[in-house]
């Protein structure tokens, strides 16, 4: 599904996702990522089934204030205790498909949020 533009032109927006890809200011990703405003990388996490704490945790290190967990066509939650470090740090985390995860983070994004998207399995 291609997404429409706003006008936060210097920063990252998802413009399209579709199965088994997302794109990013139109440049096509492919496996797991952190989409940051400003920065996108690759995240460990290949499958829901290899969650583990420290992928989470690992999270803190760009100081969001709110993480959004894309689960695919789905909606899955991760156990409690593999986010516990973000809430302890009193970091928001939603789960949601990955196509609400697109449409949030652009919002968060135009509205200068520290927003971290996590993408699984793009």
């Amino acid at each position: 599904m291609k997404l429409h533009h706003t006008s936060s032109e210097h920063l990252n927006q998802f413009t399209s996702y579709g199965n088994g890809f997302v794109k990013v200011n139109d440049t096509e990703y492919q496996g797991s990522l952190i989409v940051t405003p400003t920065e996108v990388r690759e995240w460990r996490p290949a499958s829901f089934e290899t969650l583990a704490e420290e992928d989470f945790a690992s999270l803190l290190e760009l100081n969001p204030e709110v993480v959004l967990f894309g689960t695919g066509k789905g909606i899955r939650f991760p156990h409690p205790k593999l986010s516990r470090a973000l809430a302890a740090a009193h970091v928001g985390m939603d789960v949601m498909d990955t196509g609400a995860m697109c449409r949030t983070f652009n919002i968060l994004t135009a509205e200068e949020r520290r927003v971290i998207a996590v993408v699984l399995g793009a």
